[in-house]
């Protein structure tokens, strides 16, 4: 995106920072480019979010201010609220990130943590501000998208206590966010810039991409490579397990319809992962290894987890691929797939079995692809 802009704007371009998850040996002229964390918060998201805060507090009502936002910023940009430290903001996201709640709940309570998310950065800034969005989020809302850091916070610290009372985080959390979020029903917290606040007339949002011109790029490329295309309209939600299975099960009953040409199922979504064991994965990963247990023993149809942003979790896949047989090849190398969904350990299984995904970081971040691909005479995929 940072490569876009300096493209398009070139000599009037004053200069640029750029958090990354990945390092990134690009030269871009007047732009600084560093690393930090993502799932979880590191140091370089410290030191991105204290930079990017300095230069928007040294412009004037007659600058411009460009923010480029995609998914990720949550974590990429990380500046504790006075009182709070980075320790404090990664106990924290680790929890809620385990927790099964939505990306919006998320969102709510890392917003109400944060002296950069909510509308802090345009809260700290004279510029006039655009800013250029790729969406990850369900219905683009651009106070959850990165945790708006340029747009109005509907949501409140009474919000953000609720949603970590309602999955049993309340009592987990560090001391000192306790002792800030209950500060904040007191009215001793400053609230986030809401809705009505005149800060937000001399800002603007665009969105440049998100998940539904993923599922229609999809789309488009299986019907040129000759299959029959259904898109799911809904943005699937919810437990990525519960989902898989059903996706998968949608697999299997499509083996017995009578199809005359390939037919792929493609949906766009956001799943959860409530985590109750101590393996390592993520929601397409988990996703995909649900399905291999429905599909198992189904010929000719095969069912994909894929993030578009090449990392699923904490890990270096983007996602995974089943078919009828994984299940079966599990057993014969000793990995029981209902065992590694039991421990939330979907990647070990894929890394022991194979049906990993792997991309590399793909530069954009528009939440998850689910896919179901089904061949009546049982070839291979195209």
């Amino acid at each position: 995106m940072a490569r876009a802009v300096t493209k398009v704007l070139r000599q009037r371009l004053e200069g640029g920072f750029v958090s990354s998850p990945a390092k990134d040996d690009s030269h871009l002229p007047r732009i600084e480019i560093t690393t930090a964390g993502h799932p979880i918060p590191d140091r370089g998201s410290l030191r991105a979010a204290r930079q990017i805060l300095r230069n928007a507090g040294s412009l004037t009502a007659n600058d411009l201010l460009i923010v480029v936002l995609s998914g990720g910023a949550s974590s990429l940009l990380a500046m504790p609220a006075k009182g709070l430290t980075l320790s404090d903001k990664q106990k924290t996201t680790g929890f809620l990130l385990r927790s099964g709640a939505t990306i919006n709940e998320v969102n709510a309570v890392r917003k109400h943590l944060s002296g950069i998310k909510g509308g802090r950065l345009a809260e700290g800034t004279r510029a006039r501000v655009l800013t250029l969005i790729l969406s990850d989020v369900a219905g683009d809302d651009l106070g959850t998208i990165g945790s708006g850091p340029t747009a109005p916070d509907p949501t409140t610290f009474k919000d953000a206590v609720r949603i970590l009372r309602r999955y049993g985080l309340w009592r987990r959390l560090p001391v000192r966010v306790r002792i800030h979020l209950v500060e904040g029903l007191a009215g001793w917290q400053e609230e986030t810039p809401k809705p009505r606040s005149r800060i937000f007339k001399r800002v603007d949002h665009v969105i440049i991409g998100n998940n539904r011109m993923a599922v229609e790029a999809a789309a488009k490329v299986a019907r040129q490579r000759g299959y029959d295309v259904v898109v799911l309209e809904e943005f699937l939600r919810g437990e990525a397990a519960q989902a898989g299975a059903w996706i998968g099960e949608l697999g299997r009953a499509l083996t017995r319809a009578n199809l005359r040409r390939p037919l792929v199922v493609i949906a766009g979504g956001e799943l959860t992962v409530t985590v109750q064991g101590n393996g390592q994965g993520g929601r397409a990963q988990e996703f995909a290894l649900a399905a291999a247990l429905s599909l198992q023993g189904a010929a000719g149809a095969w069912v994909v987890g894929i993030g578009t942003d090449g990392r699923d979790g904490p890990t270096d896949v983007a996602g995974a691929i089943v078919d009828g047989a994984t299940v079966a090849r599990g057993k014969r190398r000793r990995s029981d797939a209902q065992r590694y969904l039991a421990r939330n350990d979907s990647y070990t299984f894929f890394k022991n079995v194979g049906g990993h995904i792997r991309t590399g970081l793909t530069g954009t971040n528009v939440n998850d692809l689910y896919l179901v691909l089904v061949d009546p005479k049982g070839g291979a995929i195209k």
